[in-house]
């Protein structure tokens, strides 16, 4: 079967340009990739989405190849300030939306802000934690990247991004906290570790605005119909069970495990589905 093309182009915003994926034809459907990393990662989706509709990823500010924010510790409203930006950038002025984790938060406050742009939402893991949780989690998980010229930024890069597939949190590097994930292809693990160098002193920005992020509350205010859904080994995935009960128009989704079969093919069928195609122009 011959894939869809992805092409990728640049957005003029206030605070310089979003570099973003597209693909696809008809009702535009909006995606917001997970921390840390940038659209890259959300290739197969896009592909899986394309047949049917307009899929449209950007990079998130100061990740990828997308300009940072000028703020010094932007809020998950200030990402989402940009991506309202963004669709106007872009010509949106309707769509569906996806977002993955940091991306969940993103959108949810893109949702809030404004309300009839965004139709039906899928947020795929919400960031629910204890307080104990989220400081400890504000002072380790995730640091700048300051090059050094022995090249051991480098290694840290590395080993940052390949123990989140064997760990949660990726630094507990004990049995208790190991995940059964699994490695994933040599390859993947380097377009993801090249992702993060590129945004080595502004991605964990991000994951900050997640980290301190309200998801449960947040998402109580949300006035789209929305399907929280999350793999089975997601370490997000209790928070996101709890998340759902306080939704006005919320339901939930479990899905397999990610690299199980079935998942990537669920995952997709499970957005067409919910964001079934409608006219978004209007």
């Amino acid at each position: 079967m011959l894939l869809p093309t992805i092409r990728r182009a640049f957005a003029d915003t206030s605070f310089g340009q979003m570099h973003y994926r597209v693909a696809g034809s008809g009702a535009p459907v909006l995606l917001c990739h997970a921390s840390p990393g940038s659209s890259k990662q959300l290739e197969s989706l896009i592909c899986r989405l394309a047949g049917t509709r307009l899929v449209i990823a950007p990079d998130t500010p100061g990740n990828g190849d997308s300009s940072r924010l000028p703020i010094t510790h932007p809020t998950a409203a200030d990402y989402a300030h940009a991506l309202l930006e963004f669709l106007d950038a872009t010509g949106i002025v309707r769509c569906d939306a996806y977002g993955s984790h940091t991306g969940t938060a993103i959108l949810t406050e893109l949702a809030i802000l404004a309300p009839k742009r965004i139709d039906r939402l899928v947020l795929d893991g919400l960031a629910v934690f204890t307080r104990s949780q989220r400081n400890e989690y504000l002072r380790r998980y995730a640091l700048p990247f300051e090059a050094d010229l022995d090249g051991a930024y480098l290694i840290r890069a590395f080993m940052f991004c390949r123990d989140q597939y064997l760990f949660f949190p990726w630094y507990a590097r004990d049995r208790e906290h190991r995940r059964e994930r699994g490695l994933p292809p040599p390859d993947q693990l380097h377009d993801w570790v090249l992702e993060v160098l590129k945004a080595k002193d502004s991605y964990h920005l991000a994951y900050r605005a997640a980290f301190s992020y309200s998801a449960a509350e947040r998402a109580r205010l949300l006035q789209q119909p929305t399907l929280a859904l999350t793999a089975a080994d997601d370490p997000l995935r209790k928070g996101t069970e709890s998340a759902v009960a306080g939704m006005a128009s919320g339901r939930y989704l479990a899905l397999p495990a990610i690299g199980e079969q079935g998942y990537e093919a669920g995952l997709a069928d499970a957005i067409l589905e919910f964001c079934q195609p409608r006219d978004l122009v209007s």
